[in-house]
Order: structure tokens, then C-alpha cells, then sequence
């Protein structure tokens, strides 16, 4: 269970910050120095050196936007060249991408915070820059709301890379992108001109996401804990009906892979912040804001609160809740994770995605007057920065390239690299760990030193 450190500021976390932009920026250079383009995008690191990994293109967002959150952080212009070329050069084919359920990880990571800077202000204004970011993330947006599978007229989701019946529940972190698209006045378009409303199909797929990915402990199956999530829904698409869990990266469709929950934390939280900033009239033909907003709250508590009671004392999680070794670690909860243990590697890109969610839940809490719980999920979160930022995670090491190390990409098919005289993977870095910890720790630099509060949701 997470130990809460209940005196902990932003402010208090701001040296720690600054080193990690410190290490960061060296990072950063050491791999764009070696990194050729027609190896693909990098995915984790292999004896401290990034790797691909063919699947998906999926993490080539995350490699150019950490040099735009390096601007963002520093104000050292020559990221700020970088992320900016390198998203011109490179990304235009995961815009029109049809092919994957990722466009909120790679073009929200690009084209979204390079509209954002310009938004407040932080890059000379250009309005011809700033029209092309905007038709970037609106054609993203409609592009990946047109991956869709309708199961009722109330239900539907935008499927995930394995085909029509499979819904990931990391996906509903590429609802931002759906978020941003709709924000901007855009919408898809369908046969006979049919507008298609993107808030509509981001809506459908959260709740799709919610009452079958996510489980509420109100007994619907042996395994209906609050909280838990599967990391896949599988749908007979002959007749809309649900028929099973699965799982493509955890231990078990039964069990909870971490970083998927981690997801859903992030996803639901975010998009409560995004929810909230809309006028009431959008919603009328989708029923009550309030009662939307309200489940999307039930999501994100149901998640955060698994957080803090299923993870360790320093709320950073072994990579799956059911691995089998983790009966072997006696205890385990009742103590800081070790990722230098014998039995089960921990994933600590799943603490830093779910250290972001919870301050945005928090935030989102106490900025709706709910101070107390507000505060306990905030400083939860402060709490996982805390010891992320910090050996033996932060990774000073000037010849590793990775940012946070004992990361964990996908344990089932044994592509983590164990080192010699370990028995589980550790000592290794992901480019999506990597990213969300540059973004954890610009909320927190800008929490600290009074700047405007990270979002992508602000209006223009």
C-alpha cells in the first residue's frame, strides 16, 4: 500500500526536478547523435542503448515531444529546433496513420504541444505554423476516430491494432486526441456528408472502456475487483455482444497488468479536465454533463484507489498484480518494490504515467471544492515523483541513455533484456517512461515556480 508522504510541495520536489532536465537534456543529445531515422523509432533500452522494436511506430511521438517538453522546461531553443524539425520530417505518416489506435501518443506528443506553446505564447507568432499544427491535430483526431467499431447505438470503441473486436484500454489515452480535434471545430466526415462528432465517439468509447474494461467490484464476475482492469475487451462482432478479458502484455486476463491501469488513471483524469472546460449545451443530446462527468469520476477513483492500495509503499508497481513470483516476495506491499529482486521485474513507466494521473485527479478535485480527498490523490502523486526522481530510478549514468530506469515493455514475450547475474529484467528504460516523466516533471516546474498549469485544454 502507498505510504503517503503528507508534507510534500511542489516546491520541495523542484532540485529534484531541475536534475531530471538537467539529465534529461543529455540524454536527449546523446541519442539524437547516434539514433539513424531508418531504424525505425526507438522503444527501450537494451544495456543502456535505445533499441526498436517492431510492432507499431507507437513511441516515435514520445522520442521527438520530449525535446519539445526539454524547450518547454529549459527554454533552450535548440530542442525547441529539434522537436520542431523532427515533427515537420517525420510524422506526417502517423497523422493519416490508419492502422493503429496510437494517434494520442505520437501527434498529441507533437503537433500538440507545439500547438500549446504557441498557444501561450512560447514561440514567436506565426500564423501559418500555427495552421498547419491546428490541420495536423484535427485530421489526427478524425483519423483515429474512423477505427471504429459500433456495438449499439450508445456503444462503441476505437479498436486497437489486433482488429475490430479488440478493445485496449490504454487506448483511452488517445482520446485526447479525439479531445483536441473537437476542441479545434473539427469533426470526421462520413458518407453522404454525415458529421460525425468527435466528442460523441470519445464519449462512447470512454463509457464502452468503463463498463467493460474497467471492473467496479459490484460482482460481476469471480474476478470484480474495484479497480482492476483488463488490458483488452473481446467482442463477437456478428452480433456487438461482449465475450471475454484478454490481455496482450499482462500475466493473465484476470490479473491486472500495471501499466494499463496506469492508463486508465491518466486517461480518465485528463479527460475530466478537458469534460469540464466544455460548455454545458455540447451535451445535450448526450445527456446530463453532470452525470457524464460523474462517470468519468467513478473510472478514475475506482483506479486511483486501487492505486494506493495495490502498489507498494512507494507507489511504483511490479509489472503485473497476478505475476506468479510475486508470492514469493513476502510482503511485497508492505515495502518499497525492489527492482533488483529475483522473482518479478517492476515497471516504473507505469508509476510515472499514474503519478500524472493522480495530480490531475487530485487538481480536478479540489478544484470542484472536494479539498480532502483532492489533496490525498495530489500528494499521492507528489509522493511517486518523489521517489522516481531519485536513484535507484533516476538514471545518472552519462553513458545509459535512458531517463528512468526499470522500465518493462512486454514481459510475456520476453523482449526486456535481463542483465548478467539478474534473474528479471531491470536496469532499462522506455521511451513512453521516459516521455511521461518529462511530463510529470513539467507539471510539477510549473506548479513550482507559478507558471500556467500543464493542459492541453486551455482555450486559445
Amino acid at each position: 500500500m502507498l505510504k503517503i508522504d503528507s508534507t510534500l510541495t511542489a516546491k520541495e520536489l523542484l532540485p529534484a526536478v531541475e536534475e531530471v532536465f538537467e539529465l534529461s537534456a543529455k540524454k536527449i543529445d546523446r541519442l539524437e547523435h547516434r539514433w539513424r531515422p531508418d531504424a525505425g523509432a526507438p522503444v527501450f533500452t537494451v544495456k543502456g542503448k535505445y533499441t526498436a522494436r517492431g510492432w507499431t511506430e507507437w513511441t516515435q511521438g514520445f522520442q521527438f515531444g520530449s525535446a519539445i517538453l526539454q524547450f518547454d522546461a529549459t527554454e533552450d531553443a535548440a530542442f525547441l529546433e529539434l522537436g520542431r524539425t523532427a515533427t515537420v520530417d517525420r510524422m506526417a505518416s502517423h497523422v493519416s496513420h490508419i492502422g493503429v489506435h496510437d494517434h494520442g501518443f505520437n501527434n498529441v506528443s507533437t503537433y500538440g504541444n507545439l500547438l500549446r506553446l504557441a498557444q501561450e505564447g512560447r514561440i514567436a507568432p506565426n500564423p501559418w505554423e500555427r495552421n498547419f499544427y491546428e490541420l495536423a491535430l484535427k485530421l489526427s483526431g478524425a483519423v483515429q476516430a474512423a477505427r471504429w467499431t459500433q456495438l449499439t447505438p450508445e456503444l462503441g470503441y476505437v479498436y486497437s491494432f489486433n482488429g475490430p473486436h479488440s478493445l485496449f484500454c490504454d487506448t483511452i489515452r488517445s482520446m485526447r486526441a479525439l479531445a483536441i480535434s473537437h476542441q479545434l471545430g473539427h469533426c470526421l466526415m462520413g458518407e453522404r456528408d454525415a458529421r460525425i462528432s468527435l466528442l460523441a465517439r470519445m464519449l462512447q468509447h470512454a463509457e464502452t472502456t468503463s463498463r467493460y474494461n474497467v471492473y467496479f467490484g459490484k460482482g460481476r464476475d469471480a474476478s470484480d475487483v474495484r479497480g482492476r482492469v483488463a488490458h483488452e475487451s473481446i467482442f463477437n462482432l456478428n452480433d456487438g455482444s461482449y465475450r471475454c478479458p484478454s490481455t496482450q502484455q499482462g500475466y493473465s486476463p484476470f490479473s491486472t497488468w500495471t501499466r494499463g491501469q496506469s492508463w486508465i488513471l491518466c486517461g480518465y483524469a485528463e479527460q475530466l479536465e478537458f469534460l469540464a472546460s466544455r460548455p454545458n449545451e455540447e451535451f445535450t443530446q448526450f445527456g446530463d454533463k453532470n452525470k457524464i462527468l460523474s462517470r468519468f469520476e467513478e473510472t478514475a477513483l475506482a483506479a486511483a484507489d486501487f492505486w494506493l492500495d495495490q502498489t507498494p509503499t512507494d507507489g511504483i508497481p511490479y509489472w503485473d498484480t497476478g505475476a506468479p513470483g510475486l508470492s514469493k516476495l513476502k510482503h511485497y506491499l508492505d515495502r518499497p518494490a525492489d527492482p533488483f529482486n529475483a522473482f518479478e521485474p517492476v515497471d516504473s513507466s507505469a508509476a510515472v504515467i499514474a503519478a500524472q494521473g493522480l495530480l490531475r485527479l487530485g487538481n480536478y478535485l479540489r478544484g470542484k471544492g472536494q479539498t480532502k480527498i483532492g489533496r490525498t490523490y495530489y500528494l499521492a502523486g507528489l509522493t511517486i515523483a518523489k521517489h522516481l526522481f531519485a536513484e535507484p530510478y533516476l538514471s545518472k549514468d552519462a553513458k545509459h541513455e535512458g531517463l528512468i530506469l526499470h522500465s518493462v515493455y512486454h514481459r510475456p514475450n520476453g523482449w526486456d533484456y535481463i542483465p548478467p547475474g539478474a534473474k528479471v529484467p531491470c536496469g532499462e528504460s522506455s521511451m513512453w517512461g521516459d516521455y511521461h516523466a518529462r511530463e510529470l516533471a513539467l507539471i510539477l516546474l510549473r506548479e513550482a515556480t507559478g507558471k500556467p498549469y500543464y493542459t492541453f485544454f486551455r482555450q486559445p
